[in-house]
Parts: structure tokens; C-alpha cells; sequence
């Protein structure tokens, strides 16, 4: 797989019949990350290549290359069936994509593994209890906030927002450290909604994020787009936002 939260569901559909490598480990950004000479040796080995497929960056420029090493490798395109924002790519922070994207991969083992359907099936129709709860719990948590509004450093958070009727507005424009100008704009719209959180994560720069966050006498929050536990991760997510939003 390419990042962290794929490998929950691969565990949650494969269980005992697969063993997961992840390419993009922790921490590492998707936009930037080469993949190590063991990581290349692994994927020579490979039965399986899930994609994200919307456009990640790592995977434009890696999954030809890949597949030119390992020829034999199948390639499951998560991002099926679902409809992509231009820009974002990414889908899995919305638990109803990530549905779509666990079918996708449900369906891709069972072509290669059809001995072993009933069991990928059962797991698979288990794990999608838990996402549709996760959704469900979502809505109610950020049901009857006025404001919708936060501040993010790099805009990860599109498919979210649309799910839950929310508006990123990020620091980061177009991949780039913003300006002196972008700046001044984010603090001024802070403060026109009463925002005092500005949220960050683990794979790119506070700096800029931490000079808006003292000017609105506001803090800095973290939240992970590419954690592992996905849906212990986006449950944590949305209790963040629930307590910034209703600040």
C-alpha cells in the first residue's frame, strides 16, 4: 500500500491471509517521499499493489516505475467509484470513500484469491459496521455548531468537509509556503469568525501556522492525515474540530 491508513484496511479485509508493507511510512509526506532500495526489493516480491489512486503524488510518479519491477504485480485502484475534487487527493479522510475504497480492494483480493471469497466478504461487511458508525457518529458530534469554519496549515481535509458541510481554510496554497499577504488574510478571516484554532500535522512546517495562532491569541492543534489507526485517528479528528468549532 502507499500510506499508513490503507494498511488498517487491508488488515480489516485480508486478516490472516496477507501481509501489509507500507511505502510511505509514518511521518513522511506523500508529495515528496522516494521509496528505500529494501522498499524496492519488497515490491519485487509483491502479489498486490492498493493504490490510493486520486492522485497522490508519491503514486504519479512511482506506480509505473514500480510496476516496471515487478511486472507480475496487480494493481487495485482504491479510488473507483468515487468522486474525485480537483487538487485533493485525498479521499480516505471520508469514511464514506472509505467504504468505496474497502469494497475496491475487497473485490481485488477476491480476483486473485477467489478460494478465500466467504472470508475476505465477511471480513470486509464487518469493518464497513464500524465506518458506517464511524460516519454516523460523526454527523451527530458536529450536528448544531454555527460555526463551520477552521484554519488547517495544508488543505488535506476537502473530502471531509464535504461529508459534514465544513470549510477548510488553509495556510498552504498550491503546495507552497504562504506569503506575507496569505498570511495577514488567514489572520483577518480568523478573527471574523472567531476561530482560536489552527490546525497542523506531523508531516509539514508549524512555523507559519504558530505565528497566525499568536496573533488570534489562538493556540495550534494537531491532527494526523495519514495515521495508521484510521478510525480511532478520524474519531480523534472530529473531536478536535467539534471543540475548536464550538469555542
Amino acid at each position: 500500500v502507499t500510506i499508513p491508513p490503507q494498511a488498517e484496511f487491508v488488515r480489516a479485509v485480508g486478516g490472516d491471509k496477507v501481509s501489509v508493507s507500507v511505502l510511505v511510512p509514518p511521518g513522511a509526506n506523500p508529495h515528496t517521499y522516494e521509496p528505500t532500495p529494501a522498499q524496492l526489493k519488497s515490491i519485487s516480491e509483491a502479489d498486490i499493489y492498493y493504490i490510493v489512486g486520486s492522485g497522490i503524488e508519491f503514486e504519479l510518479t512511482w506506480v509505473k516505475k514500480l510496476k516496471g519491477i515487478n511486472h507480475d504485480m496487480v494493481v487495485i485502484d482504491g479510488s473507483e467509484g468515487i468522486e474525485l475534487i480537483d487538487g485533493d487527493p485525498h479521499i480516505w479522510l471520508s469514511p464514506k470513500n472509505a467504504i468505496i475504497m474497502v469494497n475496491n480492494l475487497c473485490e481485488g483480493l477476491i480476483k486473485i484469491d477467489p478460494d478465500n471469497s466467504k472470508y475476505y466478504e465477511a471480513n470486509k461487511d464487518r469493518y464497513i459496521v464500524r465506518l458506517r458508525n464511524l460516519d454516523n457518529e460523526i454527523m451527530e458530534k458536529l450536528s448544531g455548531i454555527n460555526n463551520r469554519r477552521f484554519i488547517v496549515y495544508h488543505p488535506s481535509w476537502a473530502y471531509f468537509c464535504h461529508d459534514y458541510n465544513l470549510t477548510q481554510i488553509p495556510i498552504e496554497q498550491e503546495g507552497k509556503d504562504p506569503t506575507a499577504q496569505t498570511i495577514e488574510e488567514v489572520i483577518k478571516e480568523a478573527r471574523s469568525f472567531g476561530i482560536y484554532v489552527v490546525f497542523v500535522s506531523p508531516q509539514h512546517s508549524t512555523r507559519s501556522a504558530e505565528v497566525i495562532a499568536d496573533e488570534i491569541g489562538g493556540e495550534t492543534v494537531p491532527i494526523n492525515p495519514l495515521s495508521e489507526n484510521y478510525i480511532e485517528n478520524i474519531k480523534n479528528v472530529a473531536d478536535k474540530l467539534a471543540e475548536a468549532l464550538k469555542r
